[in-house]
């Protein structure tokens, strides 16, 4: 058991896997009794430590100037429109459908920083970096786990604090409120079925079991969880000699295996039934093409600091978009390193196994449930789907590290130059990335169109704004209705109402100012068959007839009329639901958005004693006044 008097490193051997196993190997022993490691590298396992938190340090610093260029994108905005709209406990909310995601806490992280300061990009961005320390801290303590206060340690560590390949999903809030608590539950998780497994001790298995629990409520990839954790720990067990090591792995960790399994159970029952899961049509062709793009322009470029250049068609994100040495010099490389590697270390075939069939899970579940007719292969190039799999990459990393080498020859360093240098040229290669990321990244229209419509709206608080979709350069129409300005402005604490009819009509362009707005002539009403009146409406439907049909859509009427008193009417079209309308008395116009089709107008008084005469006029799409 452990002695508290000495280091992670002795620890680590001393807590064998089981008690019965020979030690673990360690580096090999010169002479005078010295490992070759402390010869060729001279740290101490407290200063490895220090490097180890200053390099976190730096990495927190690197992200944090990346999301002081970022902002709210997209499905950001998605999320906080529900915040303001909802009540954060409602299961309507908590347990929303979004695009094939389950993610209740995310949702409820999400609300609680829209309520504290909608649209202030702090809030998230410090969420983010307190997330991301959290999993960079989580995988740290796992790789000292494996491999001790060693000078190895640093190695998967600066893999994973700089690979561009997590940096897509750290930088969009909604993506990165899905990949930090993953990337924590892997690196956990992990590290507690390694404790677990060497002692014995239960409190490990409850961490574990809550922890997955957690992470489960972010995204629902992290089901893989328990299994990238039980594959780890039988991967330790192989490259330490240990006979039946995925036997002894699952009898060593049975208290945490056993509930996570049945957790995983039930929550794949909740979300089943929680969540509409569309296939995507694909074809052979499509999918190799998908896959050649997710790995050659995407993942194998970021293994050794690429992609150094990224491309982005706005409202889109970017996508990484490597020059093609670099494509081709990366395929080369990995599989240089993985075929090093097994020359120099024992039984680590299997590791590099394990990482392929992780990363193909994630390109195949990509492939199945976003690819089709109208996806761009970029997509696998945004990284974003793959950037658990840094954590994976760290894990192996670490186990070959742990390895024993084939030869004491091969076991020899030359010194601690070389690998220093191939270090500094991945972080540097990195940090090129990282910035030609952040100037990518930070082109886009939403930040000054919040701003401009905050102002703006605040500014005329006091006149109804009709329904209209926000600009396409924030959100597309396919994310209707949540495009709506109802549902992105709507968290704002000084605005007007959003309403379906508005006395004085008004649009936000596209750079979110407030600009007086007219209604195109798509059809007319006709003239009403009363002279001085024109169609006269009462408590009756009255049936408008327009100058032609409407196909279903989204529509604006102006009507003008004449009412007797103050009150209510509604409006609909011939194929559509109606809307309630107020009206003033005396003659006045308001500005009516409805939702259908057809060739009619249908209007009725709500208030027996409202009468009105409505005369002529259009209807169409609302654009700015000339």
């Amino acid at each position: 058991m452990l002695n508290t008097g000495t280091n992670v490193g002795d620890t680590m051997r001393a807590e064998t896997l089981p008690a019965d196993r020979p030690q673990a190997p360690v580096p090999e022993q010169t002479a005078d009794g010295r490992s070759r490691v402390s010869r060729w590298w001279p740290l101490s396992g407290t200063r490895v430590l220090q490097i180890a938190f200053a390099l976190i340090g730096l990495q927190l610093v690197v992200r944090g100037l990346v999301l002081s260029r970022g902002y709210f994108y997209w499905d950001d905005l998605i999320l906080t429109g529900r915040s303001g709209s909802m009540s954060l406990l409602s299961p309507q909310f908590l347990f929303y459908d979004h695009d094939g995601h389950f993610m209740p806490a995310a949702f409820l992280v999400a609300g609680i920083a829209t309520r504290l300061a909608p649209y202030n990009w702090l809030v998230p961005a410090l969420i983010l970096l307190v997330l991301q320390a959290l999993a960079s801290l989580a995988l740290l303590r796992l790789l000292l786990l494996i491999l001790g206060r060693r000078p190895a340690v640093l190695v998967p560590l600066v893999f994973y604090l700089f690979s561009p390949l997590t940096l897509p999903a750290f930088a969009w809030w909604a993506a990165g409120l899905n990949a930090l608590p993953l990337q924590i539950g892997l690196a956990w998780v992990a590290g507690d079925a390694i404790r677990l497994c060497r002692t014995g001790s239960a409190r490990y298995a409850i961490s574990g079991f809550l922890v997955f629990a957690a992470s489960l409520q972010f995204f629902e990839k992290a089901v893989l969880v328990p299994m990238a954790a039980f594959v780890a720990v039988a991967l330790v067990y192989r490259v330490d000699g240990r006979a039946r090591p995925i036997r002894a792995a699952a009898t060593r960790g049975a208290l945490l295996w056993a509930p996570t399994l049945l957790l995983a159970v039930v929550w794949s029952l909740i979300y089943r039934l929680t969540v509409t899961i569309d296939l995507a049509r694909y074809d052979r062709a499509s999918a190799t093409e998908m896959l050649w793009h997710a790995t050659s322009k995407g993942l194998l470029p970021t293994l050794f600091g690429g992609p150094w250049t990224w491309d982005r068609w706005p409202p889109s994100p970017p996508w990484a978009d490597p020059p093609v040495v670099l494509i081709g010099a990366s395929g080369v490389l990995a599989a240089a390193v993985v075929v090093a590697t097994i020359v120099w270390k024992r039984r680590v075939a299997w590791v590099w196994i394990a990482v392929g069939a992780y990363v193909f899970a994630s390109i195949a579940a990509m492939v199945v449930t976003r690819s089709g007719a109208d996806t761009t292969f970029e997509l696998g190039q945004t990284l974003r789907y793959l950037t658990d799999s840094a954590v994976i990459i760290a894990i192996a990393l670490a186990v070959i590290l742990r390895a024993p080498a084939r030869t004491a020859r091969a076991g020899s360093g030359r010194g601690p130059a070389p690998a220093v240098a191939l270090l500094s040229a991945f972080v540097a290669g990195s940090l090129v990335s990282t910035a030609t990321f952040a100037d990518s990244w930070r082109d886009d229209t939403t930040r000054d169109y919040l701003a401009n419509a905050r102002s703006a709206l605040a500014a005329h608080r006091d006149v109804p704004l009709l329904e209209q979709p926000t600009s396409i350069w924030v959100l597309l129409p396919v994310a209707h209705p949540h495009n709506l300005v109802s549902h992105v402005l709507g968290p704002l604490p000084d605005r007007p109402e959003f309403a379906a009819a508005t006395p004085e009509l008004r649009m936000l362009d596209d750079d979110g100012r407030l600009v007086d707005a007219e209604v195109t002539w798509v059809r007319t009403i006709d003239p009403g068959p009363e002279p001085g009146c024109g169609h006269r409406i009462g408590t009756d439907i009255s049936e408008l007839p327009l100058d032609g049909p409407l196909a279903g859509w989204e529509w604006t009427v102006r009507l003008n009329y004449l009412a007797s008193a103050d009150g209510e009417i509604t409006a609909s079209l011939q194929q559509g639901d109606p809307v309630t309308v107020p009206v003033r008395r005396g003659p006045n116009s308001v500005f009516v958005r409805l939702t259908g089709g057809g060739g009619l107008l249908e209007i009725r008084a709500m208030d027996p004693d409202l009468t009105l005469c409505v005369g002529s006029g259009p209807v169409g799409v609302v654009v700015p006044s000339r």
